[in-house]
């Protein structure tokens, strides 16, 4: 039960957000919006204001907002009042805005929870303090002891486990000098990092330098005022981004296994685990997922935003829209591929459940 009140909870505030995008620049430059559903398929409820029917829909894996003469086929039916407030008769540097905003908003999700998140709960560091020395390790060779902390690594100061793991990572195995904190006084402790077999946050192998200690979980809270959390927001969107487009393109150039990709019932298992964790956890893993959604959003793939801001550009380069014969080869090609990936999803979601 509550996975599958964590799936609702995520689906819908990330269709609402994406959604509102649309919506909000779409009324900011005068364009009428018929529909906004959360959902597809038959209605079940809703409320209509103005023109606009507020509505929720029988299938939850997705939304849509339909706009007054959002169809170019549908020009000739509109009125001279409807064409007034019709998405096409609009510049297409307004058509791209509206269709870029829901995207945006994803990402704009994004750093509005990261900012909440590091306001409330500040930003957590490991501290470099041992918790486990391995036998036979370099550390245990070197006379490292469990609740030691490290303070430098070759005369470098570190004060997080991370900084730690790193600098012994970029050793390349090379022989390090590290200044350990014991019993109130400082010793220095030569250690060799041993190379072992490890893989990269997108599951290539790689060779990891390490010297046999485990961390002893200690936590330090740094609280942050509000333009620092809004700087630590911005800067971890930007780092979900760049990993994210690094790990779609090296899955196009078959560098990394489709098997990764993963679907509504992923979703929804991932949901359920972080809801179990806590709200933050929750919070953090929508954000997550929202930086996903707009980044697939913005593929250059037909029926998706990003295939119609391929569309708006070429339009904007030639001062003429694409032919609808074009447009239609294109949406049915990209309705293809969609249908493929849902397909593989879905695949790869079955299967891990046999694995």
């Amino acid at each position: 039960m509550t996975t599958l009140f964590a799936l609702i909870i995520v689906l819908g505030v990330l269709i609402f957000f994406h959604e509102l995008g649309h919506f909000l620049v779409a009324r900011l430059f005068g364009v009428g919006v018929e529909k906004f559903s959360l959902g597809f398929g038959p209605r079940l409820f809703g409320f209509k204001s103005g023109i606009t029917d507020y509505q929720v829909s029988a299938i939850p894996l997705g939304g849509y907002v339909k706009m007054v003469g959002e169809d170019p086929d549908d020009e000739a039916d509109l009125s001279e009042a409807e064409q007034a407030i019709s998405f096409t008769h609009k510049p297409v540097g307004k058509r791209f805005l509206i269709v870029a905003a829901g995207p945006v908003f994803n990402m704009l999700l994004a750093v509005l929870i990261f900012y909440g998140l590091f306001q409330v709960y500040g930003k957590a560091y490991l501290l470099p303090v041992i918790g486990e020395v391995m036998p036979e390790s370099p550390a245990a060779a070197a006379g490292m002891l469990a609740g030691d902390r490290v303070v430098a690594v070759d005369d470098t100061g570190v004060t997080t486990w991370d900084e730690m793991a790193l600098m012994i990572q970029n050793s390349g195995g090379r022989a390090l000098r590290l200044t350990v904190q014991r019993e109130g006084g400082l010793l220095r402790v030569d250690v060799q990092p041993d190379p072992t077999d490890g893989e990269t946050i997108f599951g290539e192998p790689r060779t990891d330098y390490k010297i046999g200690v485990a961390a002893a979980g200690e936590v330090v809270r740094e609280r942050l005022n509000p333009v620092e959390a809004m700087g630590r927001s911005v800067d971890q969107t930007w780092e979900v981004i760049r990993l994210t487009a690094i790990g779609v393109g090296k899955m196009v150039s078959g560098t990394v296994s489709a098997k990764n990709l993963g679907g509504p019932i992923l979703i929804a298992q991932m949901a359920g685990e972080q809801a179990r964790q806590g709200s933050a956890s929750l919070l953090a893993f929508i954000a997550f997922i929202s930086i996903n959604l707009a980044i697939l959003n913005i593929l250059p793939i037909p029926v998706l935003d990003g295939g119609h801001l391929l569309f708006f550009a070429i339009e904007a380069v030639r001062g003429r829209p694409v032919s609808a014969r074009t447009r239609e080869t294109a949406q049915q090609f990209g309705m293809f591929l969609i249908l493929m990936l849902m397909v593989l999803v879905m695949y790869n979601d079955i299967s891990r459940f046999f694995e």
